[in-house]
C-alpha cells in the first residue's frame, strides 16, 4: 500500500495559511476587548444630576364627591360643608344661613403632584389625593376641578378626575372591620394638566454644574478627567466632592446634544464607604461589603420574663353567714436566662464572617443591632453606623 505524502512546498503554504488565520483572529479579539467599556463603569447620567434641572412640588385643596356614604361627617368636619357652599355660590346657588347640609358623599382632600422639569402647558401629570377629614374611604369618588399651586403661590396645573384607590375596608354592624391598605387616599393617573411652565436656567449661557447623587471626591475627580479626555483639558473641573463644573456651548440646541453626549461617557465610580444601616423600627440591617471588624469577642444572651395570671375562686364555707364568693388574683412570675453565646472575630473579618457568626448563635435582627452598636462603641467596627 503506497501513501503519498504532501510535498515540502505544500506544507509551507499550509503553515502560512494557518498563521495568517490565527493573526486575523488575534486582531479581531484585540479589537473586541478594546471596544468594550470597563466592566464596572457607569454612565455619568446615573451618577449625577444637572444643577437647576429639578422637579417642583405642587399642592391644592379640593373636594371629592360621589362617595357611597363613606365621606366626611360634616358635624366633625365643618370645613367640608363650607367648601361645598362656597362652590355652590359660584354656580348661583345660595344655601340659607340657618341650614347646614348633612353630607355623607363628599370629602375634603389635599391634592399633591410633582411637576417634572421642562414640563410645558398642555402636558398631563399624575396626582395623589388624600383625605384630610374623617372620611372612611374615597373609593369611587370624583375629584372636582382643583388648582395646584407652587411654593410661590402661582397656579401651575389644574386637577380633576376619578380617584383610583388601591385599599379596601369593610365594617359590620357588630363593630368588626377588615382593612387592606389605605382607602382614604388614592391617585388619579394623568389627572392634572400643566397650565404654566417653570422658568429654567438650562438654556442660558454659562457653565453647568453636575451634582453627584452621592458625594465622593474620587468619583468627582474621575468624572472631570473623563470629560477632559473626550473634549479637551479645561472643559470640566471638580469643584468639590459633590459637584463638577463643565463648560459648554452657548446655543441652547447645542447644549442639549453636548450634555447628552457627556451623560453617555463611562466612568468608574469610587468605592462605596464602609457603612452599616440599621432600621430600628423594622429590624432591618444592611451591611456593606467593605465593613471590617478588628479582633473582638462578643458574648450575647437574653433574659426572658414570663408572667401568667391564674385567678382563684374563693367560696365561703357551707351555711356561713355573710360570706361572699370572690376571685383572688394569683400571678406567676418566672425569669429565665438563656445560655449566653460567645463568638470571636479575628483580624480583618469581612461581611460573610459577621453574618455567619451571628446566624450560628441564632441572633434575631434586634440582637444583631445591639451587637453592632456594642462593637462600634468598643472601636472594633470600622464602619459608619447609621440608625434610621
Amino acid at each position: 500500500m503506497n501513501i503519498r505524502l504532501p510535498s515540502r512546498a505544500k506544507l509551507i503554504r499550509l503553515r502560512e495559511r494557518v498563521l495568517s488565520a490565527l493573526s486575523s483572529a488575534a486582531i479581531v479579539v484585540c479589537a473586541v476587548f478594546s471596544v468594550n467599556p470597563p466592566l464596572h463603569a457607569d454612565k455619568i447620567r446615573d451618577l449625577v444630576q444637572v444643577g437647576g434641572v429639578r422637579s417642583n412640588q405642587l399642592i391644592g385643596y379640593g373636594l371629592v364627591v360621589g362617595l357611597d356614604g363613606s365621606g366626611d361627617q360634616t358635624t366633625q368636619a365643618p370645613f367640608t360643608t363650607q367648601s361645598l357652599e362656597n362652590m355652590l355660590v359660584q354656580f348661583g346657588i345660595t344655601v340659607p344661613a340657618n341650614v347646614r347640609p348633612q353630607l355623607k358623599n363628599a370629602a375634603a382632600v389635599t391634592v399633591t403632584a410633582q411637576l417634572p422639569p421642562f414640563a410645558k402647558p398642555g402636558q398631563v401629570i399624575d396626582i395623589t389625593v388624600a383625605s384630610i377629614g374623617n372620611a372612611k374611604s374615597i373609593r369611587g369618588g370624583e375629584l372636582l376641578m382643583t388648582p395646584l399651586r407652587g411654593a410661590d403661590g402661582n397656579v401651575y396645573a389644574m386637577a380633576q378626575g376619578s380617584v383610583v384607590v388601591g385599599g379596601i375596608s369593610a365594617q359590620g354592624k357588630s363593630g368588626s372591620s377588615v382593612q387592606v391598605n389605605i382607602s382614604a387616599s388614592g391617585r388619579v393617573p394623568n389627572g392634572a394638566t400643566v397650565e404654566r411652565a417653570v422658568a429654567s436656567t438650562f438654556s442660558n449661557g454659562g457653565d453647568l454644574m453636575l451634582n453627584l447623587n452621592t458625594a465622593d471626591f474620587i468619583t468627582a475627580t474621575r468624572i472631570a478627567e473623563a470629560v477632559n479626555r473626550t473634549y479637551g483639558v479645561g472643559t470640566a473641573s471638580a469643584v468639590d466632592g459633590g459637584s463638577v463644573s463643565v463648560r459648554g456651548p452657548v446655543d441652547a440646541s447645542q447644549r442639549v446634544a453636548w450634555l447628552g453626549a457627556i451623560q453617555a461617557i463611562d466612568v468608574t465610580p469610587g468605592d462605596a464607604p464602609a457603612r452599616v444601616v440599621v432600621n430600628s423600627r423594622t429590624g432591618t440591617v444592611v451591611i456593606g461589603s467593605d465593613v471590617r471588624v478588628t479582633p473582638a469577642a462578643v458574648a450575647h444572651g437574653s433574659i426572658q420574663v414570663t408572667i401568667s395570671e391564674n385567678p382563684q375562686v374563693s367560696q365561703p364555707a357551707p351555711f356561713s353567714k355573710g360570706g361572699q364568693t370572690v376571685v383572688v388574683p394569683q400571678s406567676d412570675v418566672q425569669v429565665s436566662e438563656d445560655g449566653g453565646h460567645m463568638f470571636k472575630f479575628g483580624p480583618g473579618t469581612n461581611l460573610d464572617t459577621i453574618v455567619r457568626a451571628v446566624n450560628q448563635v441564632g441572633a434575631s435582627p434586634s440582637d444583631l443591632i445591639s451587637i453592632l452598636q456594642a462593637l462600634k462603641q468598643a472601636g472594633a467596627l470600622h464602619a459608619e453606623l447609621v440608625v434610621i
